[in-house]
């Protein structure tokens, strides 16, 4: 697995911020001078691919594509697998992106100015369209098996998981790359700061993303991107890969109400059907990673469900999110890198900036501070506007 993210530029970075409680939000000035009404995000740092790529690939590269690329390139050298292994054998992908606005304004700005289309470049095109992770991806390592995006809000990440393992186990894949990729730029939030679900909390923004806690004012906007090999368990095997853990669970619901409605019933379906698909029950979970963005509502409603879920059993609870902002579309798959990098290492982290516990939340285990304990099993939730919801179970691979 690979992560490039707010709270680090790889999965050592990441581990370290997740064992320390360490924000990874700051104040954006760009923001505030675009028009925002909160300028507050997750500070996701520019690659430089020059290293890596010829100008000719990183030209039509979205600012989420080059932030995936990162996180797939990390991947695949912790799966062992170089790009003669990408030239011979044939690898999917499913990637989660649900906008891509920069090269779209852009466009649109050099029209204004100069009402010539030919003076718009060739790379905007693959900038701007939806799949800009997927195409840039699957050309620069030679991907030749099942190649589309996964546009489902929120979800999108942990979606792409589940469809992932889904394609494997029905035998028509051997080996898929899943994630997420978020892009952070001003132009792609605009619109999500008019609907006023950000943090006004700009004088102290590291306390501004509180998950479950009474004070919380609303989300965080953050990116980045996280990418995952899946693969077949004996195909595994068989070449001798380092297995990280199983995906062994994905559930899924629809809301089928208001556009931007969370829902406790939808949430609880799709937490249940991914511990059906498991073969585990309520008290086989470790922790949870929660999807809880830090909004008063959906915080309200994903513990309902969870509070109806477990009913006081043992598992941890936390959203990572109070750590990171929301990722977006990137958040499922990076929270399931987090939790992963928990269960390699033996630890909770910590739902930070909680002080005052949601009184919904109250007979949740969460985790206020680092937990240093085994965890074995992982439970984690993704929603989205449209009532998309998503929920993959993970396991050590110790305990397979």
């Amino acid at each position: 697995m690979g992560i490039w993210s707010c709270i680090g530029r790889n999965k050592e970075e990441v581990s370290a911020s997740l064992r320390a409680g360490r924000s990874g939000i700051g104040y954006d000035e760009a923001r505030k001078e675009y028009g925002f009404r909160s300028p507050l995000t997750g500070m996701v740092e520019t690659p430089d691919l020059k290293a890596y790529l010829h100008r000719r690939l990183r030209t039509g590269m979205s600012q989420e594509a080059q932030y995936a690329y990162m996180a797939a390139r990390e991947a695949f050298e912790q799966a062992g697998i170089d790009e003669q292994y990408l030239i011979e054998n044939e690898v999917g992908i499913l990637f989660g992106n649900d906008s891509t606005a920069q090269a779209t304004v852009e466009m649109h700005e050099t029209m204004l100015e100069k009402h010539d289309t030919a003076l718009l470049g060739s790379g905007l095109i693959f900038q701007s369209m939806n799949s800009t992770v997927n195409m840039n991806l699957s050309t620069i390592f030679h991907l030749r098996g099942i190649n589309f995006s996964v546009s489902a809000a929120c979800a999108s990440g942990s979606h792409s998981i589940g469809l992932g393992a889904m394609f494997i186990r029905q035998g028509l894949q051997q080996m898929v790359l899943v994630g997420g990729a978020q892009e952070v730029n001003p132009y792609s939030m605009a619109a999500f700061d008019a609907l006023g679900t950000f943090s006004g909390r700009v004088n102290d923004p590291t306390k501004a993303s509180r998950p479950f806690d009474t004070d919380r004012d609303g989300l965080v906007p953050s990116g980045g991107a996280a990418a995952l090999v899946l693969e077949d368990y004996d195909h595994a095997i068989a070449r001798g890969a380092t297995i990280l853990a199983e995906v062994c669970g994905y559930g899924f619901s629809s809301n089928g109400g208001g556009i931007s409605q969370p829902s406790s019933e939808g949430s609880f379906i799709a937490m249940q059907r991914a511990l059906e698909d498991a073969g585990m029950r309520p008290e086989d979970i470790d922790y949870v990673n929660a999807h809880a963005t830090s909004t008063k509502q959906g915080d309200e409603q994903e513990a309902m469900a969870l509070t109806r879920l477990f009913g006081g059993q043992r598992a941890w609870v936390s959203s990572t999110k109070s750590m990171t902002g929301h990722e977006c579309w990137m958040a499922g798959a990076s929270e399931a890198v987090y939790s992963i990098l928990m269960m390699q290492e033996g630890f909770v982290a910590p739902n930070i900036n909680l002080e005052h516990i949601d009184p919904a939340a109250a007979t949740l285990r969460l985790a206020a501070e680092m937990i240093e304990t085994p965890v074995r099993t992982v439970l984690s939730n993704s929603f989205g506007f449209g009532g998309t919801n998503s929920a993959v179970v993970l396991r050590r691979i110790g305990d397979l």
